[in-house]
């Protein structure tokens, strides 16, 4: 017994040491390789990362783990990885959530979430150093959350989803030194070389279309230490995820190797991508020319028949007696069809985590009106999931996006809003060239959120919580008034009434800290959510972004510290200059932190926040001991 188990000893060795490096032309009958989620091999040898299921990861990994160190006190050994990807997209303007690279102490990210947590990392454990991963991500859609450059881009993570260096996918010229842009989601193969130096401890990440030589030139080069990243034992593989859209992630070929000349991959032997449907229509309609063209009448007479069907197919709704109460806010569904022109994608507004908001003209009035596409899935039953969206569409308030009915077939629900012809405030604060807001625009914008929060918890004949506040949900109508909207996540529960316990939803940064206890949300915590809203208006910056050091910056708790400096005006948004109200900003940055404190008993009502805004009270002193990480303990 005592042999064998040396025997067994000495084969993992043996192997541990054997494997560190290999090399994967294709990936028919692959070995060592771990598959979970989506992942797939191909009959043809493809290395599937991903299907047409939607919110959902796959992983694949090399099977046995590889020796990054020496030893945990030592810095981490050169390594270098090339591998061959192409990426097919369901929409050509929108793609998935992306896939990364991976270097992770496990193979099992069983726990990670989908979108854009690309299947590494969840809520809770999102920019933790015990993550101890390290990933280079390609991601074709722009996630706010992440502080994506833009929708088609390459990045380096390290224990986040935000980025420590990202840059819009490209490759350098060798000829003329010029950046060349690479499209991700193009459907080509792309080639991928990422080599780490331990002595000179940089990283670098390079790109180029299939059969072009490596660029001399990388496109990321990161100085980073990664000894207190990489553990001893580490295995490498990809991950990659799915959202509202899905993205085919294909991985072609792949080669790694540990402290030493990556082996180089034989392009000619990697296996082809299938067939595309634009080009398998044109091959099928070679083939089938010369039948169709001696049937020509029969085909005609059918065809008819069959557009007739399909007619009737395309305009079907569900409708049942119960939903006779609801009449008068139901669309029809071949109304809105053709108010979007057939949801064609020129007119997708954009694609959010509930759904696709399409932009249409109602045929007969000729009103704009916005048109979401969403699954519904709801647990508490159709009826009742209706009742509370035509309760939602009674809301009557200048400050709030009007809902203005629903359309229902099958597993789909359809909601119809006002059209917002400005777009989102965020557009106007984070996006790179566009015009910005100055501070007489903003703080009327502030005020009407204000104003539409305090309908929906005091005024209405119900209580509203919105639970999702933030810049990106407030939309600005023809006269820049600021209008919340998305009620996707809306609760509603009778005045005098206590809420539910729920789901945690909504966007980190917004999230109040007591909702990892209690997941009850209140009015209060909407407080919170609009607390970090007025400093994003005030300071021109997203709830949490990266830092200059790379590490990730709490906007409430960056106020605070420049508050207790008495430099609080100092946080403002750059992009204002020196036009603006000292005392009004004064007051929206100190209201923030008011409105952000981490004990709910110490926060506002939506009452007194419009009173401060108004000037019609004055606001409280912020006292000294009131320090957000003090404050926490209490939790």
């Amino acid at each position: 017994m005592v042999v064998k188990i040396f025997i067994w000893a000495l084969f993992l060795k043996l192997a541990f040491s054997a494997n560190d490096d290999f090399t994967y032309n294709g990936f028919n009958n692959a070995s060592l390789l771990s598959l979970d989620g989506l992942a797939a091999l191909s009959s043809d040898g493809l290395l599937k990362l991903t299907n047409v299921s939607r919110h959902a990861p796959g992983h694949a990994f090399f099977s046995l783990p590889l020796q990054f160190k020496k030893s945990a006190a030592d810095s981490v050994i050169s390594f270098s990885t090339t591998f061959v990807f192409a990426i097919v997209p369901e929409y050509p303007t929108f793609g998935g959530a992306g896939f990364t690279f991976v270097i992770s102490p496990s193979k099992n990210l069983s726990y990670a979430s989908p979108n854009y947590f690309l299947g590494l990392f969840n809520m809770t454990d999102n920019g933790k150093p015990y993550n101890h991963i390290l990933a280079v991500e390609f991601d074709t859609s722009r996630s706010p959350e992440a502080h994506d450059v833009d929708n088609n881009h390459v990045g380096i993570d390290i224990n986040s989803l935000i980025s420590n260096q990202s840059l819009p996918a490209a490759f350098r010229s060798d000829a003329d030194g010029q950046l060349k842009n690479l499209s991700l989601s193009s459907g080509e193969p792309i080639q991928v070389w990422i080599e780490y130096d331990g002595l000179g401890m940089q990283l670098n990440v390079t790109l180029s279309p299939l059969w072009m030589p490596k660029p001399k030139h990388a496109l990321l080069s990161l100085t980073v230490n990664l000894s207190s990243i990489l553990l001893e034992h580490m295995y490498v593989g990809f991950s990659a995820s799915t959202g509202l859209a899905y993205s085919y992630y294909y991985i072609l070929g792949w080669s790694f190797k540990m402290d030493g000349k990556i082996p180089e991959l034989n392009l000619s032997s990697l296996p082809p991508l299938p067939q595309t449907p634009t080009s398998f229509k044109k091959s099928k309609a070679l083939s089938i020319w010369l039948p169709l063209a001696l049937s020509v009448f029969v085909l005609m007479a059918a065809a008819i028949v069959m557009l007739i069907m399909v007619r009737r197919k395309r305009f079907s709704e569900l409708q049942e007696d119960w939903e006779i109460d609801f009449a008068s806010h139901r669309f029809s569904y071949k109304k809105l069809y053709k108010a979007t022109r057939g949801f064609k994608d020129k007119y997708l507004l954009g694609v959010g985590g509930f759904g696709r908001v399409y932009r249409g003209v109602l045929p007969a009035s000729k009103v704009e009106v916005a048109v979401k596409r969403i699954s519904h899935e709801s647990r508490q039953g159709v009826r009742e999931f209706v009742a509370e969206i035509v309760s939602l569409g009674r809301l009557r308030h200048r400050n709030l996006v009007q809902l203005l009915g629903y359309c229902r077939r099958k597993g789909e629900l359809i909601l119809v809003y006002e059209y917002m012809p400005n777009g989102s405030l965020d557009s106007f604060l984070f996006s790179e060239g566009k015009q910005t807001l100055d501070w007489g625009c903003r703080f009327w914008i502030i005020k009407g959120v204000a104003s539409g929060l305090l309908y929906l918890h005091e005024d209405w004949d119900q209580v509203v919580i919105h639970r999702d506040i933030k810049a990106s949900n407030v939309l600005l109508d023809s006269d820049m008034n600021g209008r919340l909207s998305d009620f996707g996540l809306a609760k509603l529960y009778n005045h005098g009434a206590a809420p539910q316990t729920t789901n945690v939803v909504g966007t980190v940064g917004f999230l109040a800290p007591e909702l990892v206890r209690t997941c009850k949300f209140t009015t209060s915590s909407d407080v919170f959510a609009f607390g970090a809203f007025l400093l994003e208006v005030a300071c021109g910056r997203r709830a949490i972004e990266a830092n200059e050091q790379g590490m990730e910056q709490v906007l409430v708790d960056w106020v605070f510290a420049h508050w207790r400096m008495g430099k609080i005006i100092e946080t403002k948004d750059p992009k204002l200059g020196e036009d603006y109200v000292v005392e009004e900003l004064d007051l929206v940055l100190k209201l923030g932190l008011f409105c952000s404190h981490p004990l709910p008993s110490a926060r506002p009502s939506m009452r007194q926040v419009t009173q401060f805004l108004n000037g019609d009270v004055p606001l409280p002193p912020l006292l000294p001991y009131q320090h957000h990480f003090d404050c926490m303990q209490k939790l």
